[in-house]
């Protein structure tokens, strides 16, 4: 939102430079990103007078001789017409650059010196004028600055409006809040007093009549409230001087006094508005309707637009003539020959207007704003300053006025305990504090024993619930002044949702192990195909990813194809997040999960190694085990091999929890595998909110012990024993089932169990391969006798013939 500073003086005459209100601005209103000073280009001219003058025989040039202030008259040839003595004129001195890019130098003209260039409007950008040059009619010495004797400068401010306070995508919006923090009263700017009376309206429910012309909304529900001004006797011509400066002020361009006009309003009051050409309305008449099946419109900026009955238009009795809430037709266009104007400020709903501008691609300051929501009550007031205003500057007469919907109901009050503000901002606020602040934004306060009563105004949607008055006075309070003192808290006895719990495992394990955790939006593209299966978004932000993913891999997948399209072709990533599953009668199951992809170099680049073996299955299925130990703390976890490009399934306790795939990606010549894990950590419920202290936390979640201790060992003093485990186990016979055979048997002395070697080949019988695990044992209290080792190894031996029929290698 482009803001002026003298604009917003005028709304709010405050005593502060551009910078302080910059500054405060940011500190209490929202963020100022942008500063500029408009007419900065003729900050070098200043303030000449001619003291003598003769014209260049056989020429219409003059030879002058002028006081810039310099204290030395200044030679300067001019080929103006009205150059007179002791007047006073703009002066470029030499070495300065006009606005068209020209330097001025002196140089000889028809045998005379020329120091410098008397200016006429044209050459300083402010007009078309150049018959002559600009006279100054004011009492400022020689060498003041133009700009500070003519009022040209001005600062544009850029703010950053989030969507929740559409209120502020105007300057009489911005100048509420400037006006609560400074203490000065909200004013109508000077250029509107004294405009023209609008005449009484013409009201109606769903319809009004007056001086042959008529209003009809055909759906109440998508325009509340249409107002219909018609000014006749108006001569469309270029703006006055200082509505074109308001307009330019805020980096748009002059168009003519009508266009302008409608455009201060809406800058200047945040409420949209269009001016049809009556004469080109088919019987004088305006439907507010639902657009028909195949039906089409020619807009403003000549592009014809096809139309269907989810869009709101403005038509006449013939034909559609407008876009509601977006942009006005050709068909009613005002036009240089317009003297009748029919002005309309109106109310739409803003569901409508998001739809059609989606469905058109269509985004204009209007429906930006009705998108966001405008200030309903303020309708009918604003129609009566845009109408004096283009009668002001158009020289039309207001005919008549008619204003068909309902009046808009006050928002419902809010209940605020003024100790709860005190308690939430950590600092102490008074009760008497806090009423003056929320009435100086225009809060209506009912105080009561225990509580306010507050009455949001009509242009503040934002607020609903106690907490968002809250930040209001903090807001006005500033929040430098919040205390950054931690105070003490009491401990809750609600407990951690598992789910929270176990996401804080496994992003710890993750973490740990070199993953970065990332947070895309869970919204997928689909395809013709899986298009049925997927869950679509109603409105959704992109209309390129209009889904819901169904697995997190989708978005992982295209984040790994982000980097690649970089040459970043190492990827190692994560996310803990949602997938939306198609559920029965239209029902929507919600998944959480964690998915984690890996591809590129193992380990980082090192002069000892400077390419790194690439990431492969068994990575991720180390991985998808240790996901599923942290999930899962102390359960019978199995990945079962799959086909194809899923890998292993992740069996947790018998239950299906995951898998480990192969992921397929747009990637590359030169970019490695790429492998995914994706492990269900359990699913959100779709029942009723619970009654208090009835919730079951544990639905649909994976259990596991809520905090795990953390206990202190001693670093051992006595040496470790080792020895290898070369065995010959059957192909049908999983590794993981020989591992767990082995702590099973070794006992609690068993330090690590580390698999090294796998051969496959001569030597062996026909469908076994050879496993070799290295063994570490170690005795916190003694160091272990060979006796011992070798008792160990022959019980392993035994139990694993036994057992699962593993067998030691010989040779």
């Amino acid at each position: 939102m482009n803001i002026s500073h003298e604009w917003l003086k005028a709304f709010v005459p405050h005593a502060l430079t551009a910078e302080q209100l910059r500054d405060l601005m940011t500190a209490h209103v929202a963020t100022v990103e942008g500063f500029e000073r408009t007419r900065a280009e003729l900050e070098p001219f200043v303030v000449a007078q001619v003291i003598e003058s003769e014209r260049i025989p056989e020429t219409r040039l003059s030879f002058n001789k002028v006081d810039d202030g310099s204290g030395t008259l200044l030679e300067v040839v001019c080929g103006a017409p009205n150059v007179t003595v002791g007047a006073k004129y703009p002066f470029a001195r030499s070495g300065t650059t006009m606005p068209g890019g020209m330097l001025i130098e002196r140089r000889k003209i028809r045998g005379f010196a020329s120091n410098g260039m008397l200016c006429s409007p044209r050459e300083l950008g402010l007009g078309d004028d150049h018959d002559g040059i600009l006279e100054l009619r004011t009492d400022a010495p020689t060498g003041t600055p133009l700009l500070e004797v003519m009022p040209l400068s001005d600062v544009r401010l850029v703010m950053d409006v989030l969507p929740n306070r559409p209120d502020l995508l105007s300057h009489q919006g911005v100048a509420r809040d400037v006006a609560a923090v400074t203490g000065v009263a909200t004013q109508l700017p000077p250029e509107l007093t004294g405009i023209p009376a609008t005449p009484t309206a013409m009201r109606g429910d769903t319809s009004a009549v007056s001086g042959g012309v008529s209003v009809r909304l055909e759906s109440v529900a998508d325009c509340p409230r249409y107002c219909a001004v018609v000014i006749r006797g108006l001569t469309v011509g270029p703006s006055p001087d200082w509505l074109r400066r308001r307009i330019e002020a805020i980096g748009s361009r002059s168009i003519n006094n009508v266009v302008d006009a409608t455009n201060y309003v809406l800058h200047g009051f945040g409420q949209p508005v269009h001016a049809f050409d009556l004469s080109k309305l088919a019987g004088n008449a305006i439907v507010v309707r639902r657009a028909r099946a195949g039906e089409s419109l020619t807009t403003l900026d000549g592009t014809a637009r096809k139309l269907d009955p989810s869009m709101l238009v403005i038509a006449d009795e013939e034909q559609a003539t407008a876009l509601a809430g977006i942009m006005g037709g050709q068909p009613s266009e005002v036009s240089a020959s317009t003297t009748d104007v029919l002005l309309e400020v109106a109310t739409f709903a803003p569901k409508v207007v998001r739809g059609a501008r989606r469905a058109l691609g269509l985004s204009t300051d209007a429906s930006y704003r009705y998108e966001r929501g405008i200030d309903d009550a303020a309708v009918s007031r604003t129609a009566d300053i845009a109408a004096g205003l283009i009668a002001l500057v158009g020289g039309g007469t207001i005919a008549l006025k008619l204003d068909v919907g309902a009046d808009v109901a006050a928002r419902p009050p809010v209940s605020l305990k003024p100790e709860r503000v005190s308690r939430l901002l950590g600092d102490a606020v008074s009760a008497d504090e806090t009423a003056r602040l929320l009435q100086s934004l225009g809060f209506a306060v009912v105080a009561s024993e225990a509580e306010f009563r507050v009455t949001p105004p009509s242009w503040r949607h934002d607020v609903s619930r106690d907490v968002d008055l809250v930040e209001e006075v903090a807001r006005l309070r500033g929040y430098d002044r919040l205390p950054d003192a931690l105070t003490g808290a009491r401990p809750s006895t609600v407990p951690d949702h598992p789910l929270h719990l176990i996401a804080h495992r496994v992003r710890q394990a993750l973490a740990g192990r070199g993953l970065l955790e990332v947070r895309p939006l869970p919204y997928t593209r689909g395809s013709a195909v899986a298009a049925d299966a997927l869950v679509r978004v109603r409105n959704p932000i992109g209309d390129d990813e209009p889904f819901l993913r169904q697995e997190l891999l989708f978005t992982l997948g295209r984040r790994a194809e982000y980097n690649l399209s970089r040459m970043q072709g190492d990827v190692r990533i994560f996310e803990i997040g949602t997938a939306f599953l198609s559920g029965a009668n239209g029902a929507v199951k919600e998944e959480i999960r964690v998915g984690a992809l890996i591809m590129g170099a193992r380990r980082p680049r090192h002069f000892t190694e400077p390419e790194p073996p690439p990431f492969d299955a068994w990575d991720a299925k180390a991985l998808a085990e240790a996901i599923a130990h942290a999930t899962w703390p102390g359960a019978r976890v199995v990945l079962v091999a799959g086909e194809a490009d899923l890998l292993w399934s992740v069996m947790v306790e018998g239950t299906d929890r995951g898998s480990v795939c192969a992921v397929p990606l747009d990637a590359p010549v030169w970019a490695k595998r790429a492998f995914g894990i994706e492990i269900t950590l359990g699913k959100m419920p779709a029942m009723p909110v619970a009654a208090r202290g009835a919730h079951d936390y544990s639905h649909g979640v994976a259990q596991g012990p809520s905090r795990t201790p953390v206990r202190y060992a001693a670093l051992p003093v006595h040496p470790a024993a080792e020895f290898d485990l070369a065995l010959i186990v059957p192909d049908a016979v999983a590794a993981a089932t020989v591992e767990e055979t082995i702590r099973g048997t070794a006992g609690e002395l068993l330090e690590t169990l580390v698999v090294f070697d796998e051969y496959r080949g001569e030597g062996l019988p026909a469908g076994t391969r050879s496993l070799a695990w290295r063994l570490t044992f170690r005795h916190p209290e003694r160091t272990l006798r060979d006796k011992e080792i070798e008792g160990r190894r022959a019980q392993l031996l035994k139990t694993l013939h036994t057992e699962i029929g593993v067998v030691a290698r010989t040779n």
